[in-house]
């Protein structure tokens, strides 16, 4: 999966994605989101340290099949806040 990590002082946010999303427009009703490259295309990471760049964020913002299931694995997701648009699985975390 795809990551990319943005710090602002102590506020972390990591932007993740499975390669087969990157790029992709997304359109349900008429909200239109994209899983930009200049926001999503940082680094492609292993499992382990998509993992550990997670358990560092204070807001996550995940696209992808691959990413939300290994992000519910892990424990730091609850598989009811994931929800569908356009068919893929997408979800955020915050923690305050």
């Amino acid at each position: 999966m795809y990551i990319k990590i943005y710090k602002n002082g102590e506020h972390v946010l990591v932007a993740a994605c499975d390669k087969e999303v990157l790029g992709r427009t997304l359109k349900h009703g008429k909200t239109v989101v994209e899983i930009s490259r200049a926001f999503y295309e940082g680094e492609y990471v292993s499992e382990e340290e998509f993992k550990n760049a997670l358990e560092e964020a204070t807001t996550a913002n995940l696209f992808g099949e691959k990413t939300i299931n290994f992000a519910i694995k892990c424990g730091l997701i609850d598989p009811d806040s994931v929800i569908i648009i356009d068919g893929v699985p997408h979800a955020q975390i915050f923690r305050v």
